[in-house]
């Protein structure tokens, strides 16, 4: 166990080292009995509203460390002995970011967390998923430094299925695909601040991609039966991803290439909140919006955009777009173009999809 300890440490030498991360609060700057109060207050700024309490008698002392790069956001924070919980009240606060989901990775320590019937103990390395719309309960004792990335609901649940399948779970450092994310993470936010707003979009995607591959090996450490449906989900995912283009592309030929029956099939989708069509239709108008918010890619027509895309029509490839984004598809690119020469943010964060850079434009 030290072993492993001392190896992921050494790999995560770049999270504790980058100048990426700005101070955003630090309790050296304040007074004692003023402290905790504004540590909370910023604290759930970054995150969202809980009942926090420290656990021993010893003044206490934090640092609250972030920055952005794409469409996420990293907060570091390096503390003792705290224990922080969502609530049923605090679920209901106007600042409660329920299309979000939190990446807790821990650099240093060890972190006891709590929910869906869930109680583990993270270690270095070690990394879980936190769902904002359930409560949840976690404590720091002793000094501990964690890494939080907040991460939009949908990218994960559109490969996963449903959080409640793997909020809460440890994922190992010592995982290959753990190792990957975490090493990948690292490296990003040493280079974070010199990536066009483009670049970074889509290395954030590829992060949550390998963050995905994570939770999906983990989830492989489950019970057999559980593990077959996320396997023939993620199949039938990846295949609806591969082939956007394909006009053609449907429940039937996804089935055949999940080697399962379509009613199983469908089955899965609805355990997963979903509809196989539906899912279809939508991973191809956020494949539009990629191509239509991408600089690179303003040479292509917007017929061709739809062809790409899998769409036979462009009058319905058109309704469906407005039907999804609200305005049309030569209107949606005009307005995202504009803004990335002016902001450094993606123009509309709800048509990232969660898809790595070797798929974006397949």
């Amino acid at each position: 166990m030290a072993m492993r300890e001392a190896e992921v440490a050494a790999h995560d030498k770049t999270v504790h080292k980058t100048d990426v991360m700005q101070t955003i609060f630090t309790t050296d700057e304040v007074h004692s009995r003023d402290r905790f109060r504004q540590w909370r207050d910023v604290c759930e700024d970054r995150l969202v509203p809980m009942a926090q309490s420290c656990l021993g008698e010893d003044p206490f002392d934090a640092v609250i460390e972030g920055t952005s790069i794409g469409s996420l956001q990293f907060t570091k924070f390096s503390l003792s002995n705290l224990r922080a919980s969502t609530t049923t009240q605090t679920l209901r606060h106007e600042n409660h970011k329920t299309d979000q989901l939190f990446m807790s990775m821990v650099l240093s320590g060890a972190v006891h967390s709590e929910q869906y019937d869930r109680s583990s103990t993270d270690n270095i390395g070690d990394f879980s998923i936190r769902d904002t719309n359930r409560t949840w309960t976690i404590e720091h004792k002793g000094y501990s430094e964690v890494l939080a990335i907040q991460i939009p609901r949908g990218w994960l649940e559109a490969m996963l299925g449903s959080t409640r399948r793997f909020a809460g779970l440890t994922v190992g450092g010592h995982l290959p695909t753990a190792t990957l994310a975490r090493s990948f993470v690292s490296n990003l936010l040493n280079v974070g601040d010199r990536l066009s707003p483009q670049e970074a979009e889509r290395m954030t995607a590829v992060a949550i991609d390998l963050v995905a591959a994570s939770l999906a090996e983990r989830l492989a450490l489950d019970t057999p039966k559980a593990l077959h449906g996320t396997l023939v989900l993620q199949r039938a995912k990846a295949h609806i991803a591969e082939n956007l283009g394909d006009p053609d592309l449907g429940p039937t030929q996804v089935a055949a290439a999940a080697s399962v029956s379509l009613r199983r099939l469908q089955a899965l989708f609805r355990e997963d909140g979903r509809n196989v069509a539906a899912h279809i239709w939508e991973r191809r108008l956020e494949k539009a919006a990629r191509y239509l918010s991408d600089p690179g890619c303003l040479h292509i027509r917007l017929g061709e955009v739809a062809y790409r895309c899998g769409f036979v029509d462009q009058a319905h490839f058109s309704r469906r777009f407005r039907d999804r984004y609200g305005v049309s598809p030569r209107d949606y690119r005009h307005a995202a173009l504009t803004r990335t020469r002016s902001e450094p943010d993606p123009p509309y964060p709800s048509a990232s999809a969660a898809q790595s850079a070797s798929t974006a434009f397949t």
